[in-house]
């Protein structure tokens, strides 16, 4: 939804303000009883056979049904099946109904929900909240991590991670924008952000690196806005209609402008200081692909983004990254 809402004496309103950005609740979805959940999780799965399953090895729409285990048996290739079977929560131990509530806090989260927050709306691990979210986040991802940007784009790149702490005395202090100062942990993401499209972003260590990236998912002939640091420069030499603009002077001059690229990293800013207060250099993609599809669809209300967030998370298949992920590092630890 793209329009604004209204309040009740004619004045505008924020759309996330509105009812009618409201279509969901936590409690909704934690009244529901496990057959209602189970009902619900099937029909976003298989929306297209209106909740019949298919199945995941052959599409066959033909087969027998468990009742009392759940599972599925396909009638042409006899293999067993549930309806998470090859989705991102292959192999799941936690109950539906929690897998929905799950999502639906995610959902709800206006700057992200971070891995503690979750543990405890779930009654569960940190580990456990950990990596639910994080799969979520590779779902949500999955669709734009290699899209090509058309169109009219704005370019920017800013650094995360990395902090490095004063010294108490003022003496002792180090100029912390100096690269010698610091820690080597802080990367850059770049956006490509499409005017009245999508928030594509990645991740690189240094801003100059990403030139290459640009070059191969900037679709030829388009017209890219960029700032004037040095890092931009080889674009007009990569056959596109590159405009610039000094910051020193203003954001926007008429002609070249970057503020929803920098409206993007503001969001990031948001939940890293306000939500999760430290975001790892290896998952820092995660979190910029989470933000991204959050602020892409900021104007849809937060049933239908319920639906789509369950949606993308049941077409992706088992993630090799998060399957077994606290398992390896046991495995690790130990030696």
């Amino acid at each position: 939804m793209h329009v604004r809402g209204k309040s009740g004496n004619g004045q505008g309103q924020h759309f996330l303000l509105s009812a009618a950005a409201r279509r969901l609740s936590v409690a909704q979805v934690a009244r529901l009883d496990d057959d209602e959940a189970y009902r619900l999780f099937c029909g976003i799965r298989w929306c297209t056979t209106q909740g019949e399953p298919v199945c995941p090895h052959c599409g066959c729409i033909a087969v027998y049904r468990h009742e009392k285990r759940r599972i599925f048996t396909c009638k042409a290739c006899v293999k067993q099946f549930s309806v998470t079977s090859g989705t991102i929560f292959h192999s799941r131990k936690m109950p539906i109904r929690d897998l929905l509530v799950a999502i639906a806090l995610f959902t709800n989260g206006a700057k992200g929900h971070s891995a503690l927050h979750l543990a405890r709306d779930l009654a569960c691990q940190y580990k456990t909240a950990f990596v639910l979210a994080h799969k979520l986040r590779e779902a949500l991802g999955a669709e734009t991590a290699t899209r090509e940007a058309i169109g009219t784009i704005e370019v920017d790149g800013a650094y995360f991670g990395g902090y490095v702490k004063p010294a108490n005395w003022r003496e002792n202090r180090r100029d912390r924008r100096l690269a010698k100062n610091q820690n080597g942990k802080r990367r850059v993401v770049i956006v490509m952000r499409e005017r009245g499209g999508r928030t594509l972003p990645f991740v690189v260590k240094h801003e100059a690196q990403s030139v290459t990236v640009l070059e191969q998912r900037i679709r030829p002939g388009s017209v890219v806005h960029a700032d004037e640091a040095r890092s931009w420069d080889p674009l007009y030499y990569g056959g596109l209609d590159l405009k610039r603009i000094n910051h020193e002077e203003a954001y926007s001059d008429g002609e070249a402008c970057t503020n929803n690229a920098e409206s993007f990293f503001s969001r990031i800013r948001r939940a890293e200081i306000g939500m999760h207060h430290h975001i790892a250099g290896p998952y820092l993609s995660d979190y910029a692909h989470e933000m991204a599809w959050r602020e892409d669809s900021r104007r849809i209300d937060n049933g239908f983004q319920f639906l789509l967030i369950g949606y993308a998370a049941l077409i992706h298949p088992p993630s090799p990254r998060w399957k077994g992920y606290w398992q390896r590092a046991r495995r690790k630890e130990a030696g």
